[in-house]
Formats: C-alpha cells, structure tokens, sequence
C-alpha cells in the first residue's frame, strides 16, 4: 500500500508546519505527515524548515517562548497529528546556522518519538546520516530514513542506508525509475519519494511500487491512491 504523505502538512491550502496545516492533512486523508525539527537555544524542539524567522533571528539563538506562536513545538506537532504517522525531518546539516555537531536535536527527537508516537508512528529522517546515527544509537528500534537529492550511484545510495541501519531511502521524484524502487526492495529499504503533486506522476509512482509519496496535495493523493487500488 502506498502511502499519502502530507508535505508539512496540507501545505499546499495551509501554512506549511503549523497546526492548522496538520489538522487539514488529517482531515484531507493523509496517511501520514512530514515536518521539520529544529531545537530552539533552550533546548525545546520545534517545527521549523528554515533555520531563521523572517525578522532573521535564528532559531538556535531564540528561546522557544520567544518563538512565533504559529510555530508549534513538536511535542504540540505530534499531538496534533495523532492518529497519523510522522515522519520527523531533523534539520542539522554542517553549512546551515545553527549547525550542531553533537546532534543534541537528534537525542531530543528520539525522546520525543518515544513519549508521544511509538515506533509504529514514527519516521526519524535526514539528509545527514550522522543525525540519524545518534537517533539508532539512543533508541535502535526507532525507524529512520536517509533523505537524498541527488543520491549519485543508485547501488551505492541504497548500500549507504543499509549499512546505517536505515528503514527507508526518502529520495527526490526525479531520480526515482522502478529499477530503484527493486533495488531499494530487494535491499529490505521502503521507499518514500518527495515531493509530488501531479497526479500522472503519483500514478508512476505507484506502479513503481512506492511505499510512501510526499505531496503538498494529500486530498489529490488520497483520491487517487484510492482510485487506483479500488
């Protein structure tokens, strides 16, 4: 079954990552929602894709109470989304801001997974694989995937994520053919491709065999998953 996973929420009729946007996302049938986690200077985790507000304080620099109301925490984020899976993006490359080498975000995820989603619920990703490392280091049962844009040798991309212990490879729409989606299979990885709004090519996708398709759109998504498996 492929799921319909809404891109930071019903992003496309709502403020992307914010409450209302995951409500929607439910309400629109969304299997699942993708958000963005960043960790505020005291230490509370937030949902945020851009490391600075529009005034250009940093993120990492602000307390969480000094953070806009509309940016949840995402403790407030998970309980929103319940009964929906999560799939939890930890902002933390090494040329962003508010770059942290000890991944402290990654073990504040971590807690947060499992006081408020489960493993069942729940999908720790990142493009950087060393955030994902300290996620299976404090709690190996917690499900990861490595996010990629452009993943160069499809072998080697899916031999990367399998030594880090991941579950899914969440690679960009257009390096995705089905001869990945086999390999990714055959390699024991699901597969959740991002970002995708045109319904021809969540129809691709699909006969691919995709696990999971990352849409600004859930309501065309879940329209024609439904369609499609009827």
């Amino acid at each position: 079954m492929t799921l319909v996973i809404a891109h930071r929420g019903a992003s496309a009729a709502a403020a992307e990552n914010t409450l209302p946007a995951f409500r929607l996302a439910r309400e629109l049938g969304a299997d699942w929602v993708e958000l963005d986690a960043r960790r505020s200077r005291d230490g509370v985790v937030v949902v945020s894709h851009d490391a600075c507000l529009p005034d250009g304080r940093m993120i990492g620099q602000t307390d969480g109470a000094d953070l806009p109301e509309s940016m949840p925490s995402l403790a407030e984020a998970l309980e929103e989304c319940d009964p929906m899976g999560v799939n939890i993006e930890i902002k933390n490359l090494p040329e962003e801001p508010d770059y942290d080498s000890d991944h402290a975000v990654s073990e504040a995820v971590a807690g947060l997974v499992q006081a408020y989603l489960g493993v069942e619920r729940a999908l720790v990703t990142s493009f950087n694989i060393d955030a994902l490392d300290r996620i299976k280091f404090v709690d190996p049962t917690i499900p990861c995937g490595w996010l990629t844009f452009d993943m160069g040798d499809p072998a080697s991309a899916v031999g990367r994520a399998v030594a880090h212990g991941m579950s899914s490879i969440n690679p960009y729409d257009t390096t995705v053919d089905a001869a990945f989606v086999r390999r990714a299979h055959d390699a024991g990885l699901e597969v959740h491709v991002w970002t995708v709004d045109e319904t021809d090519r969540m129809t691709r996708l699909f006969e691919f065999g995709v696990d999971g398709i990352i849409t600004n759109v859930p309501d065309v998504g879940r329209a024609l998953i439904d369609h499609l498996v009827s």
